[in-house]
């Protein structure tokens, strides 16, 4: 599987092997699950599942252990409960980071037969915590999503992310060597002080007799400082629900490239939005408008002058005005239009179109990915900027251009631009799922996930998924001399 790909489970129980290759200087790996809501949280401590909780009390989903170069997690998807729409398949590092942690890839197998229902390779870098994949259901089914996403923090910081408690380091009054711990104590008892290698839970001694019952997990973990947000011109001229919106969401974004150890990035962002007739549902209800809102936040904060250039396309690519913050509600307005589509293709527009504004029939209805590429390729040539530029593409899929589409992001690998594309539900994403894993590349220039609805998907998890890649390529742009 490719990151961000995703496929249906018919399996009525699984088995999730997290596995890598040995050899010296290799950190210790550890498979764990977190049990969400459809809020993205875990009710209480107990739905966090690894080696020192190593079963859920419903039974559902169980640690059994670790072979070499091996763990697993195993869940039984019948037994799930009705409020856990989530089975979050994770990992910490002990030692180091998944970086030096080589052939790093998760199997899944049918929990009765043992057959493979699915590999997802992955890589990483500084991380110390990774989520290598979910367990989800979807319309009463469950579906597998490759995710591939590391925090910097290590385990307890994204713990902590998805609601489990941290207890603080305490000071100890002098030095002394302790076990892995298994948590936090009880209130009678500090928890043991951390290691600053890799603040993740740790196994008990093995001549401890175990608990009675399993104690609540959580890892220490140092209170983070928290990330700069910038202030953006024009912000004070918002509506106040929409200024209040985008601070949250400016800092979310801060936070999400904290994890992944960068502060202070700035970055060129521009957006392309798909106007495909297959995109006619998501205009009509707003998505698109929304998507184009919070990826303004991204802007907002990693572009010094908070401004986004922007491109729609289908059979044609178009380039719509600068969108600046101040202007954001109006920008949205007359240029993230809904109702233009009808059987027979788009309708008339309305009367006196303000300037700026795009005539959509003349972008047609189909799918010319490799167009808008070209576009904004020569738009970054032709105005040059010292800091990297973040393409953020989404499309509802329908790709079929391929080999075009593939001649230009191997075209643009000498480029300061990263292209992440964003699947809004459909399918057929063709060489975009493929690029991963396609030779012959200095670097890794094209980022790739797909969502089922992405209305659904809260501010943090977008935010993640949609920067988990772009600070590693900006390090990789730089030792190849693509970025100064």
């Amino acid at each position: 599987m490719d990151k961000g790909s995703h496929l249906p489970i018919a399996s009525t129980g699984v088995r999730a092997v997290l596995a890598w290759t040995a050899g010296p200087g290799v950190p210790d790996v550890d498979a764990s699950a977190l049990l969400l809501t459809g809020a993205g949280r875990v009710r209480s401590d107990a739905d966090f599942v690894f080696y020192n909780q190593p079963r859920h009390a419903s039974g559902a989903v169980r640690h059994l252990g670790k072979r070499p170069c091996a763990d697993t997690v195993a869940v039984d998807l019948a037994a799930v409960e009705p409020g856990v729409e989530r089975v979050l398949l994770c990992a910490s590092a002990d030692g180091g980071s998944f970086g030096q942690v080589p052939g790093l890839h998760l199997v899944l197998l049918d929990a009765a037969s043992g057959v493979e229902l699915a590999r997802f390779d992955m890589r990483a870098g500084p991380e110390t915590a990774f989520v290598s994949g979910e367990l989800y259901r979807r319309s009463g089914a469950w579906r597998f999503r490759a995710v591939g996403q590391g925090y910097a923090s290590g385990l307890a910081g994204l713990a902590t992310d998805f609601g489990i408690t941290v207890d603080e380091p305490q000071r100890a009054a002098a030095p002394q060597a302790a076990p892995r711990s298994a948590g936090p104590s009880p209130a009678a008892s500090p928890p043991a002080a951390p290691s600053p290698a890799a603040p993740s839970p740790a196994a008990p001694s093995p001549s401890a007799s175990p608990p009675a019952a399993p104690a609540p997990a959580s890892a220490p973990r140092a209170a983070p400082a928290e990330p700069a947000v910038r202030f953006t011109k024009g912000e004070e001229r918002l509506p106040a629900e929409v200024r209040e919106r985008l601070s949250l969401r400016k800092r979310q974004v801060a936070v999400s490239l904290s994890k992944r150890g960068v502060t202070g990035l700035s970055a060129r962002v521009v957006l392309v939005l798909d106007a495909s007739g297959s995109m006619a549902g998501l205009y009509h209800r707003g998505t698109v408008a929304g998507v184009a809102e919070r990826m303004a936040a991204v802007a907002a904060q990693l572009d010094e002058d908070g401004e986004m250039q922007a491109w729609t396309f289908a059979s044609h690519p178009a380039r719509l005005p600068d969108l600046t913050i101040g202007a954001l509600p109006e920008w949205l307005r007359l240029h993230v239009r809904g109702g233009e589509f009808s059987l027979f293709g788009r309708r008339k527009p309305p009367k006196g179109l303000v300037p700026g504004q795009i005539d959509m029939r003349a972008v047609g209805i189909g799918n010319e990915e490799q167009k808008v590429i070209a576009e904004v390729r020569a738009f970054v040539r032709d105005h040059p900027a010292p800091e990297p530029t973040l393409v953020l593409f989404f499309s509802d899929g329908g790709v079929y251009r391929n080999d075009a589409i593939e001649r230009e992001l191997r075209g643009a690998v000498e480029e300061p631009v990263f292209w992440q594309f964003i699947g809004l539900g459909r399918a057929d994403y063709g060489v975009l799922e493929r690029f991963d894993t396609l030779p012959g590349r200095r670097v890794d220039n094209v980022g790739f996930f797909a969502v089922d609805d992405i209305d659904t998907v809260s501010d943090p998890e977008l935010y993640d998924r949609l920067l988990s890649e772009f600070p590693s390529w900006i390090q990789d742009a730089r030792r190849a001399g693509i970025l100064r």
